[in-house]
């Protein structure tokens, strides 16, 4: 049960899916029987896995919660800057250096911009070239945070299934249990 997982149809990669035992006395006969105790610690340890699916999941949406605003804030700036980049003056800005901390600049006409790629790697750009990579990044980063959501919602329903099913299994057991202990 806990092995034979649908791959088919499945749009949430790496997640497998929860299988509900609709009647597991029929299940506990058609697999050999096996213990409810080893079929619950099956279940237990898929539920833990989903426990640690959804916390990598969710530091992958905090990550992209952050980088979506600054890729639009650094698009905005982009967009400022071609507006002036035919002109002769000079742009008089201010912009954001860390917290609560602002500085002033003048910025002359430029064809260029340099872009903060990460792990300390900086390239320059013609503002053009700039704006589609950053339009390009914003659509992908958008994408990836739907899918994260849908991949969440997912999981949620995973938990479901799996709790339910793991009750279901422990009240067969009680009830076995009971129907044994009042044959002897």
């Amino acid at each position: 049960m806990v092995e034979s997982l649908s791959k088919q149809n499945n749009p949430h990669l790496g997640i497998p899916e929860a299988v509900f035992i609709e009647d597991v006395d029929e299940y506990m006969k058609v697999n050999g029987d096996p213990s409810a105790e080893a079929l619950l610690s099956k279940l237990d340890e898929r539920y833990q896995k989903y426990k640690l699916m959804e916390l990598n999941l969710m530091e992958k949406k905090k990550r992209l919660q952050v980088q979506i605003p600054d890729i639009k804030s650094t698009l905005d700036v982009l967009k400022h800057l071609l507006k002036y980049k035919d002109s002769k003056s000079d742009v008089d800005v201010s912009f954001l250096m860390s917290g609560a901390l602002h500085a002033k600049a003048t910025i002359p006409p430029t064809e260029t911009v340099c872009l903060w790629l990460g792990a300390n790697v900086m390239l320059s750009y013609p503002i053009h070239e700039a704006q589609e990579l950053l339009s390009k990044n914003f659509a992908t980063a958008n994408k990836n945070l739907d899918a994260v959501n849908a991949d969440l919602d997912f999981l949620r329903d995973q938990f479901t299934t799996t709790e339910v099913t793991m009750a279901r299994v422990y009240n067969w057991d009680v009830r076995r249990r009971k129907t044994v202990s009042a044959s002897k």
